[in-house]
């Protein structure tokens, strides 16, 4: 074995990455900030997005030659990555506000009791949006969390418009039904 024969092997190997890189995955950095983008909809979390997608899709350069649609893939990976970003993002938002610092942001204050209605309020609500099915848990959240348009949602998710109404409507129903429990009990 010729060290020199390795060598021009790696030095042809990275050579071929990074045409690679820069003919196929480098063009797509725009429509996949947008798809981020989408999702997120914060330009600073889709530009993070993009850059660990990028630097994943980098280090992963040895498995490219497996990959079938190299494209699609990155479509599929910073789908991914934004959706769990989204993910985070939700819980945060559906943070509960510190008792102790309550009287800071509300005027009125809130009775003991009133404060734990509401918590169990989020907290049936929370578990109601964890118990669909990952499908509809997704449309839901894009839709009415994060304010989405139907078509928005649809591009996001690669579904039909139809599909997302479709999915709404039953996480909607079903949230209606496991939320009913919640009222009867009171």
């Amino acid at each position: 074995m010729h060290p020199a024969v390795t060598f021009r092997l790696f030095i042809r190997h990275y050579a071929m990455s990074i045409d690679s890189f820069h003919t196929v995955i480098l063009p797509l950095k725009d429509k996949l900030f947008r798809l981020a983008y989408s999702i997120v909809r914060e330009r600073a979390e889709a530009e993070d997005i993009l850059q660990d997608v990028l630097l994943k899709l980098w280090c992963k350069r040895d498995e490219w030659t497996y990959i079938e649609n190299l494209e699609a893939y990155c479509f599929r990976i910073t789908k991914n990555a934004a959706l769990d970003k989204l993910a985070s993002m939700a819980v945060r938002k559906m943070g509960v506000i510190d008792p102790e610092k309550e009287n800071l942001y509300f005027v009125e204050n809130r009775s003991p009791h009133s404060e734990m209605v509401r918590k169990e309020q989020r907290a049936a609500i929370g578990r109601s949006i964890e118990a669909l099915s990952e499908n509809q848990r997704l449309v839901f959240t894009l839709r009415e969390i994060e304010g989405m348009s139907y078509r928005e949602i649809a591009e996001a998710l690669s579904i039909s418009e139809d599909l997302v109404k479709i999915s709404l409507h039953r996480a909607r129903r079903n949230m209606k039904e496991m939320l009913s429990v919640y009222h009867k009990d009171e």
